[in-house]
């Protein structure tokens, strides 16, 4: 089983369960997520770290 694939079965769940209310929470944790990851050895890194 691969990442994508977990991902993919949250996304399936989700609709065919009709919460559709936790489609926004889940695409603002993925992408503070992505933030933390890729800012972590860059320059900005201090400034990401101020709004934490």
């Amino acid at each position: 089983m691969s990442k994508y694939d977990t991902v993919k079965q949250l996304g399936v769940f989700l609709i065919k369960q009709k919460k559709f209310w936790l489609i926004p929470i889940v695409i603002v944790l993925i992408l503070l997520t992505f933030l933390v990851v890729f800012a972590e050895n860059s320059v900005i890194a201090p400034f990401v770290y101020t709004l934490f």
